[in-house]
This record gives C-alpha cells, sequence and structure tokens, in this order.
C-alpha cells in the first residue's frame, strides 16, 4: 500500500475520488459537491485554520488503485477544552480491509501528536458540527444533506483500532401524510392568538438581522447546556449561510418570539441531495449548474432539520410546538412530504423527548467516537452537561 498525501491538483482530485470509487454501486449514497468539501481545506474559507491546522492523505494499493482516505485536523479554539487536548479525523473512507484503515489512523494519529494533540475524535468536521460527523451504525437509508453515509464495516474498523464511543447521535423522521393530534394543534393555535407572541419565517432581505437573532439564541441555548462551550460567531454562521443561500428556502427557516425579543427557531434545509443525485459527479460544471437550477425547486420532497433551539427561559414553554407546525404547515405547501429531524445526541433527552411527541420515528444512529493516545488514560463518554442544565434535568 502507498500513502499519499494531499498537497496539488491531481491529489485533491482523487481524495474528491475515493467515494466515488467506492460507493459506485451503492444507492443510497450521495455524491457531495467537490467545491463544498474543498472549501473545508480552504484556509481563506475555513476560519479554523486561523486557530489550527488540517492535513490530507490517499491511500493506493500496489496497482495504484484508490483504496482509501483521511483527513486531520485541529482548532486550539476547542481542542483544550478537553482532558486531553482532542484534534479531529474525518472524511475518513475506506476498503474492507482493517490495514488499510489502521494505516490511514495511525497516520492522522501522528500528526494530531506532532501538534501537541493527545486524543481524536472522528469521525468529524473541521468546523461546525451540523455536517459531516458521525459514523453511520444504524439506518443504512437513503443519505440526506450533510449527514454521513458509510458502509456498515466502518464500525468495526474504528473499533477493532481502538476508538471508543463517545457520543451517539440520534436522526428522527417525520411524514406529513398523517395528521398531527388534535390536542397538538390547538395548543399551537393558543399560542398564535395570544399578542404576545409572534411567529414568522426568514425573509432573505432581512437576512443578516434574522441571523444575528439565530446566533445570540443559539449560543444561549448551548452555553447553557454544555460546559466550556465555544460560543458560535456571526461571522461564521453568516459565511455558512451565504455560501448555502442558492440552496435555502426562506420558508423553511421559522422564528418565535415573545414581546418582539427571539426565544426559539427551527432551521430546516431541503434536501438537495435529491438534486445531487442527479449531477452524479459532484462536479459543478455547466450543465450541472443548469441542471441545479431546475430541479431544486421540482425535485426536492424533502428537508432535513438542520438546527432548532429555545433559550433557556422558554423550554418549558412549550412554544417549540407551534413554530414546529409553522414549519411543517408551509414544507406541506412547498409540496413537502417528509422531514429529518437529525442530529439530537443521547445525551440531550429533553429533545429526544420533544422530536417523539412531534410523532417523528427514530430512524439512524451515527456515532461520534474518541481515541486517546495514551492507552492508560481515562476514557469518560461525553455527557459534560452545565451544573445549571443537570439540575433542570433532575426537576423533570
Amino acid at each position: 500500500m502507498k500513502l499519499v498525501e494531499v498537497v496539488d491538483k491531481k491529489t485533491k482530485e482523487d481524495f474528491h475520488k475515493v467515494p466515488k470509487v467506492l460507493y459506485k454501486n451503492d444507492k443510497n449514497w450521495t455524491c457531495p459537491l467537490d467545491i463544498e468539501i474543498e472549501g473545508i481545506f480552504d484556509p481563506s474559507h475555513n476560519t479554523c485554520f486561523q486557530h489550527g491546522d488540517a492535513r490530507r492523505w490517499i491511500l493506493k494499493d500496489d496497482n495504484e488503485n484508490l483504496i482509501g482516505r483521511i483527513a486531520a485536523f485541529y482548532d486550539k479554539n476547542k481542542a483544550y477544552h478537553n482532558p486531553q487536548p482532542t484534534g479531529g479525523t474525518g472524511f475518513f473512507e475506506c476498503i474492507n480491509d482493517q490495514q488499510a484503515a489502521s494505516l490511514l489512523f495511525d497516520t492522522a494519529k501522528e500528526w494530531l501528536k506532532s501538534q501537541g494533540m493527545e486524543a481524536m475524535d472522528g469521525p468529524i468536521n473541521f468546523g461546525e458540527n451540523f455536517v459531516h460527523q458521525g459514523c453511520l451504525v444504524d439506518g443504512f437509508t437513503v443519505q440526506g444533506y450533510g449527514m454521513p453515509y458509510n458502509f456498515p464495516y466502518y464500525k468495526e474498523l474504528f473499533e477493532n483500532y481502538g476508538f471508543k464511543n463517545y457520543f451517539e447521535m440520534y436522526s428522527f423522521h417525520d411524514v406529513f401524510t398523517r395528521d398531527y393530534p388534535e390536542r397538538m394543534r390547538k395548543f399551537a393555535e393558543h399560542f398564535y392568538e395570544k399578542e404576545d407572541y409572534r411567529f414568522c419565517h426568514l425573509e432573505m432581505n432581512k437576512a443578516e438581522e434574522y441571523i444575528r437573532q439565530l446566533v445570540d439564541m443559539y449560543n444561549k441555548v448551548w452555553s447553557n447546556f454544555h460546559e466550556n462551550y465555544t460560543p458560535l460567531k456571526f461571522e461564521d454562521f453568516y459565511s455558512i449561510f451565504k455560501d448555502s443561500k442558492m440552496l435555502l428556502n426562506e420558508k423553511t427557516i421559522w422564528f418565535g418570539y415573545h414581546n418582539g425579543e427571539p426565544v426559539g427557531f427551527l432551521i430546516a434545509f431541503p434536501d438537495v441531495n435529491q438534486v445531487f443525485r442527479k449531477l452524479k459527479n459532484g462536479k459543478l460544471n455547466f450543465w450541472n449548474i443548469l441542471k441545479l437550477l431546475y430541479y431544486r425547486r421540482r425535485a426536492v420532497t424533502r428537508a432535513r432539520l438542520l438546527v432548532s433551539g429555545v433559550i433557556p427561559e422558554y423550554q418549558r414553554s412549550g412554544v417549540i410546538g407551534p413554530i414546529y407546525i409553522k414549519l411543517v404547515d408551509t414544507m406541506r405547501s412547498l409540496g413537502m412530504t417528509e422531514l429529518e429531524l437529525s442530529w439530537v445526541g443521547d445525551y440531550n433527552i429533553t429533545v429526544n423527548r420533544m422530536y417523539g411527541q412531534f410523532g417523528a420515528t427514530k430512524e439512524k444512529t451515527h456515532i461520534t467516537y474518541r481515541y486517546l493516545f495514551d492507552p492508560n488514560a481515562e476514557f469518560t463518554r461525553f455527557t459534560n452537561e452545565s451544573e445549571k442544565f443537570r439540575k433542570m434535568r433532575k426537576n423533570e
């Protein structure tokens, strides 16, 4: 086997080609856009490079056939919030061969060690965890946008190497052919009748204002939930929004307000994988751009709930229910028939329960693994709830 670092145009092309070779006969896999993945490893595009670095490698067999790939990276703003400085590995693909997988994992580990890291999480994204996070271990169905899809044997490749289950991530599935419980609708209508509550979707001509509100709410939610939370920056999220603007629909991003103040939100991203499957090769050439523009309003019948949240003071108010009903009714009016609610950590009992109350069913499980470089170091699964959140949950 031959390991090659990604350093030039040819090796970059090969990095994107690896999954196209491995999954060419798998009907559930969707080829992502090369330009999207490449942007993650572009220092001028990804702000994580301001406090970190990344490397990529491809693996070939003795006949020069592509058989694997991996990336390793770290962000000092996040790495040192762990008992051991922790980097990440991701975009892992490999044939069903433990020796090949271990060579890739070893390469990522040794580079991270050279950068001062003592552990690595994987598979994760070099950036926010909305996309490209987790190893699929249950629910090998059609791949939704941003949610990783992999072969079932990946679980063994990770665990045989020594990765341990750091936390699980669940995705739920809701179909709009069913009628929502009358009680749920009446509860939502009760909110709609209140003059001090208001619900609306994002307006593109006021996008910056809405995104600032969203980032503020998001940080309130997660700083209350996790110790050592690294706040999401407006500039970073707004950059993600602008990059995705062509694919978004303002009517699937909903906000709830109380006395004029934003208190909750739901962001559903049209499942553009339904379009990407028609592009086949992940290249955004002239013809594929035309296809993308043509199909994005015609072929998309489902969406993925990308991010949701209610600020701590309103988490017992039930306000998320009426926001959800607004989202579902709007999606129905747009001709959409299903929604994937992903992902929610196994440690987040409240949201897992809430999605079940919506009537959604658990469909997929991804695992985020952690590997400690020192085999004698103590491994602890992720819970990392703030003391305030622990007390709140104990009283539920």
